[in-house]
């Protein structure tokens, strides 16, 4: 079992997806306002096009978000500038737009091959060390494959600890969790096992205030304004 972690002196502020109540998730718009609105940390959801480019999409198709009921891997780069008029930004350019910040870099319906496309295209904007990943564990592994020292939040969906081969395989510095399930219990396990806690998607105060109270040591949020005014307020490990 590792050495117990020491939690992170100040709870970490991560926009999910950007400000989505105020721009357009996963858009740089949205990367922008959370940054000017004091988030630590943004998350993005990356999937790849048909020609390999990593870009910011949470869904499988356009049409919750652009209007068009088509997959993003069935169409190329050039395509999708054309169908969203250049609205989905790639990752290349979220990385640029979130300069210093940390990037929490999520996969949804990853592939060995789109993995290998988004660690290589962070590697070649050389932001290994301010970008981290979050999924299931089927992705981790894969990120895991693709860089031995990528940084790893492990998507965990419940109570039960993940087994201990899993955790050596994965070799998390995270476990993120629903906020739903987070209790101190939980979090002081995790510390004890050497892991950091983060929580995720709490979009009022008074779940923020819990978390907060039950030792997280990151946050996500749709509202990043909210989350800072309960950080300011909070004494101890909530100050900024």
């Amino acid at each position: 079992m590792a050495d117990t972690v020491t939690p992170l002196p100040r709870v970490t502020a991560v926009a999910h997806r950007g400000d989505p109540y105020l721009a357009r998730e996963n858009t740089l718009p949205s990367i922008r306002s959370a940054l000017e609105r004091g988030a630590d940390a943004v998350e993005i959801d990356v999937r790849v096009t048909r020609d390999g480019v990593p870009v910011l999409l949470h869904d499988a198709t356009l049409e919750r978000l652009w209007g068009h009921d088509r997959r993003l891997d069935r169409i190329d780069r050039a395509e999708l500038e054309e169908l969203t008029g250049g609205g989905v930004p790639t990752l290349r350019e979220a990385l640029l737009t979130a300069g210093a910040h940390r990037v929490m870099v999520d996969l949804p319906g990853s592939t060995d091959a789109s993995v290998r496309k988004i660690v290589g295209a962070v590697r070649e904007c050389g932001a290994d060390d301010r970008v981290y990943y979050c999924a299931n564990a089927g992705a981790m592994l894969r990120v895991r494959a693709a860089d031995p020292s990528a940084e790893i939040a492990l998507t965990w969906n419940t109570l039960a600890p993940p087994r201990p081969e899993l955790l050596a395989a994965v070799r998390p510095r995270w476990l993120n969790y629903r906020f739903g399930l987070v209790s101190r219990e939980l979090t002081d396990r995790a510390h004890r096992d050497g892991l950091l806690v983060s929580a995720w998607t709490a979009d009022t105060k008074r779940t923020m205030r819990r978390l907060i109270d039950r030792g997280v040591d990151s946050i996500t949020t749709n509202r990043i304004d909210a989350l800072r005014q309960v950080l300011a307020n909070s004494p101890g490990r909530g100050a900024s």
